[in-house]
C-alpha cells in the first residue's frame, strides 16, 4: 500500500474533495487511513434513513473511514461538537471544513474498487442495491450491498 497525504482548507467540502481528488490521481482503489480536523457544516445521513440531515455547528472530526475510486466512494464520519456529543453517519456532500482536515490516503495496488448496481442474491432472495449505501470488499455480498473488488490487468 502507497501513502498519500492531503490537507483540505476551511470551506472546501469534504466529500467533494475526496471524490475529485481520486478522479484528478486516477485512483483505482483506495481507504481513508486516518484524519483529523474539523468541519462547520455537517450534511450526514444516518443508518436506514433516506434524507440527510444538515447540522451546523463547530465540529472536531473524531473518525472518517471509507473506500473509494475515481468510480465513486463509501465514506462514514462521526463528529463531535463542543460538549463532546458526538455523531457518527454516512458522509455526504456539503460538509464544509472549518479549520483544516488532514487526510491519510492509502493506495491499494493491483486492486480496482467499481460499483455494480442493480438486484443482488442472497439466501435465495433478491434484494435491491442502492448505490448510496455501498460498501467495498473483494468479491462480496454483504447485506444488502454489493462489493466488488477485481485485480487490475498491467
Amino acid at each position: 500500500m502507497e501513502t498519500i497525504a492531503l490537507r483540505l482548507r476551511p470551506n472546501e467540502d469534504l466529500k467533494k474533495s475526496l471524490d475529485a481528488f481520486a478522479r484528478q490521481h486516477q485512483l483505482q482503489a483506495a481507504c481513508i487511513v486516518t484524519c483529523v480536523g474539523s468541519l462547520r457544516q455537517a450534511v450526514l445521513r444516518y443508518a436506514n434513513q433516506s434524507q440527510a440531515t444538515t447540522v451546523e455547528g463547530k465540529f472536531e472530526i473524531v473518525s472518517l473511514v471509507g473506500t473509494f475510486s475515481e468510480h465513486g466512494g463509501h465514506y462514514h464520519i462521526s463528529i463531535s461538537d463542543g460538549q463532546g456529543r458526538t455523531l457518527g453517519a454516512h458522509l455526504m456532500e456539503g460538509c464544509l471544513i472549518y479549520t483544516t482536515a488532514e487526510i491519510v490516503i492509502g493506495v491499494l495496488l493491483g486492486v480496482v474498487f467499481f460499483l455494480i448496481t442493480g438486484m443482488v442474491e442472497k439466501g435465495g432472495q433478491l434484494f435491491g442495491v442502492d448505490p448510496i449505501v455501498v460498501g467495498w470488499l473483494p468479491t462480496a455480498v454483504i447485506g444488502f450491498c454489493t462489493v466488488v473488488a477485481i485485480s487490475r490487468t498491467r
